[in-house]
């Protein structure tokens, strides 16, 4: 195993090292595609239509981009990637993806759903958490109408304390298996709402121990402060602060609203503004680790190497349940694996669920590795490097 002071995220015989010659060329044909946005565009364009059509293409799919970024239609079937990733020492984050409809039935679908994916993890050594959005699990209306401070109607009410019992019950079950559970983080004009109801699971669940995570959007220009009051008020109330820190996820729609119904825009005026943000909350997180357990849910390269150097400083250790570090499937394998192989705690989100059901993800991180500056690049360029160094040997 490399010591800590080795970390680089340019070994790509660690990065690739769970990847055939074969899987490596079936990752450069994806990202060759992702790395043209037009191309790109226009399959996914193309699969949606096919989808809709019911046209035989859910070969070509696993052969390609949801063979990439899912580990499976099932659960079953996804837990053997898990399971790939704990060979090299990655642990794993089983992620239902699949968008309801909305009602429900639907919400209660997905909550059993995800009930069963901690069942499941709780039976190995290698998936720690759970994860939850709450937009699956209740009406997102009645959200926005209690940050909005609108008084519920009494079948409202009742929807939004359904919601409420769900996020009870996974929260629950969580800490009575062992597990942790992660709470995603959803758009500015109800994230109040999701908030208040996570620290309340926090003050009940993470007394004796870390077990619910909220997730922190790091482009907003608010959320540091945010974090810092977070972990006031749970030092105040005596239970563990979980922080997942992110950059953030809905930064289009959030600067389009804000300029729709004329309100100032909560995401930061630049990327440089949410780097700082983001590498000054890891720093606050981990200088109040006492206190603060810590997700870096990041695949910038340098953000991973500061929560590197500080749990370093703080003498924290690297096995310890104090922070993790978070990829998505399929994305930064550099980073991941490299971290792994030093010895800390790497976790991926594998996400999963029928073919045509997790479109609008697959959509997503199509989009967002077109977008995010060089991520697709950097990407396939890392994996004609790595073509490159095995046809030498």
């Amino acid at each position: 195993m490399s010591t800590k002071s080795s970390i680089s995220f340019e070994n790509l015989e660690v990065a690739f090292a769970s990847k055939s010659d074969a899987e490596l060329r079936k990752m450069h044909l994806v990202f060759s595609l992702l790395n043209n946005k037009a191309l790109s565009d226009l399959g996914i364009s193309l699969t949606h239509i096919a989808l809709k059509l019911k046209l035989p293409i859910k070969w070509i799919m696993k052969q390609t981009i949801f063979g990439h970024f899912c580990g499976g239609e099932t659960i079953k079937k996804s837990i053997q990637a898990c399971e790939k990733l704990s060979q090299f020492g990655i642990e794993a984050i089983l992620d239902y993806s699949v968008e309801g409809k909305g009602d429900e039935e639907s919400f209660e679908r997905t909550t059993e759903e995800i009930k069963q994916t901690m069942i499941e993890s709780a039976k190995t050594d290698y998936m720690p958490f759970g994860v939850i959005k709450v937009t699956g699990l209740g009406d997102y209306h009645h959200l926005i109408k209690i940050q909005a401070g609108e008084k519920l109607t009494a079948e409202e009410q009742k929807g939004f304390d359904k919601t409420k019992a769900r996020v009870d019950m996974l929260c629950k079950t969580a800490h009575d298996l062992g597990l942790k559970i992660l709470i995603d983080a959803e758009e500015s004009w109800f994230q109040d709402t999701v908030d208040a109801m996570t620290y309340e699971m926090m003050e009940k669940y993470n007394r004796e121990r870390c077990v619910v995570y909220n997730t922190f959007q790091m482009y907003r220009h608010d959320m540091l402060g945010r974090l810092k009051s977070a972990k006031e008020d749970a030092a105040q109330k005596g239970y563990f602060l979980g922080a997942k820190l992110v950059r953030g996820a809905y930064m289009e729609k959030e600067r389009e609203r804000a300029e729709k119904f004329d309100y100032p825009s909560p995401i930061q005026p630049n990327k440089s503004a949410t780097d700082h943000d983001y590498n000054a909350g890891v720093e606050f997180a981990i200088a109040n680790h006492e206190k603060v357990f810590l997700m870096s849910g990041s695949h910038n390269e340098n953000s991973n190497l500061l929560v590197t150097r500080l749990m370093e400083k703080y003498n924290i250790d690297p096995d310890s349940d104090q922070v993790f570090f978070a990829q998505l499937y399929g994305m930064s394998d550099n980073i991941s694996f490299n971290l792994a192989n030093a010895g800390y705690r790497v976790v991926k989100y594998v996400p999963y669920g029928p073919v045509e059901k997790v479109m609008p993800y697959l959509t997503r991180r199509a989009s967002e590795n077109s977008s995010i500056a060089g991520q697709s690049s950097r990407e396939f360029e890392l994996i004609k490097r790595e073509m490159a160094r095995r046809k030498k040997q």
